[in-house]
């Protein structure tokens, strides 16, 4: 394991290119199309600038933030991401007791490999259930019933799925859930022993959410029925915090707001759905804009650094999520090489912070040159 080798994102995803199989690397990877959504929000990313101050005393910084009135130790979270526990076994638990650590949400996918209740678990509490809508819903509500009796507080609907876009680097592999084995899957693991050993030492990964009567999941399944009518009806039914995932349009947010959700979640789901959806971080102004200053937004897609999530905090969110890094920082280096993408995600925010002159994040969103 390389944790030690771990100083940026960067690190994390070089080394686990090399570990991981080729096909599941693309699938942690890949985005949609000819992937130009992605590099079309990491430029927007590149062109924002921070304001640096000279002459404060920055001496004593908290990274601390508060969502939904809990207190966390950092401004950033951890995104749903679906089958974990490909970039590393058990790699679902490594990011619940992350979670529980630092006192961070955990979102934990419709699609994860460990069942709901386990992470809930581990996570002491610090874990957010998301839910995509499915076929006719009824699956999806028995997941919104077991959520709630697993003790989850917070429900993350995630909207921008539809259908599941086309990934070509997937399409390539023949990526399927469950694994589909044939000829160059075979010599993809071959190729790759230090994975396929300790994978199958540990078990095949498996959506462990869908073990339950009643309930045949397909992830490949249109979600396209699900309307303004069944948010409704969600909203209804969940008295908890209601998050809405993936919302890129300014009109959109405004009648999310007027329908009753708790915040949302501006996310282009890490650009692997609509290669032509506009960068989600070059929206965040006119969202604040339209939503006013204390309607909770949630950003992620695309961040790679800590001080991104400082971008993204100035630029009108409250709280942001990391995603793929944490699997390549998995794959990289177990639970260790988890911990230490952490600290760099965390020493980058306290560093650009003191650039900045804060000393605290009351007062981002007043420090860019943009």
């Amino acid at each position: 394991m390389s944790a030690t080798a771990i100083h940026s994102a960067a690190d994390a995803r070089r080394l686990a290119k090399r570990r991981l199989p080729w096909m599941v690397f693309d699938y942690i990877d890949g985005s949609a199309g000819n992937e130009t959504g992605a590099a079309r929000n990491r430029t927007a990313l590149d062109a924002y600038t921070l304001r640096p101050r000279i002459l404060r005393d920055v001496s004593n910084r908290s990274l601390a933030s508060t969502l939904f009135g809990e207190a966390t130790q950092r401004p950033f979270g951890i995104a749903p991401m679906g089958m974990c526990n490909l970039s590393a076994p058990h790699a679902d638990l490594m990011l619940a007791r992350l979670a529980a650590k630092y006192q961070i949400p955990h979102g934990v996918s419709t699609v994860a490999s460990t069942p709901m209740e386990r992470i809930i678990e581990v996570a002491q509490g610090h874990a957010w259930f998301q839910l995509y809508f499915s076929g006719d819903n009824s699956g999806s509500f028995k997941l919104v019933a077991r959520a709630k009796a697993a003790g989850y507080q917070t429900l993350v609907v995630t909207v921008d799925v539809p259908e599941v876009g086309r990934r070509p680097r997937e399409l390539r592999h023949g990526f399927k859930m469950p694994f589909k084995i044939g000829p160059k899957q075979f010599v993809d693991f071959a190729l790759h022993p230090r994975w396929s050993l300790t994978s199958l030492a540990a078990g095949k990964p498996q959506m462990a959410n869908f073990e339950m009567d009643g309930y045949d999941f397909d992830r490949t399944e249109s979600r396209a029925r699900a309307t303004w009518d069944t948010l409704a009806q969600l909203r209804d039914l969940w008295s908890g915090n209601l998050v809405v995932k993936g919302v890129l349009d300014v009109e959109d947010a405004v009648a999310l707001k007027a329908a009753g959700v708790d915040a949302i979640q501006v996310s282009s789901h890490g650009a692997r759905q609509l290669e032509s959806a506009p960068s989600p971080f070059a929206t965040l102004p006119a969202m604040r804009a339209a939503l006013g200053p204390d309607y909770p937004i949630l950003f992620d897609s695309g961040l790679r650094s800590g001080e991104d999530a400082l971008k993204a905090l100035d630029a009108g969110a409250n709280f942001v999520f990391f995603g793929r890094i944490l699997q390549f920082a998995m794959a990289a280096g177990g639970e260790a090489g988890l911990h230490k993408l952490w600290e760099v995600l965390s020493d980058e925010l306290s560093i650009a912070m003191a650039q900045t002159g804060l000393r605290d994040l009351d007062s981002a969103g007043k420090i860019s040159n943009a």
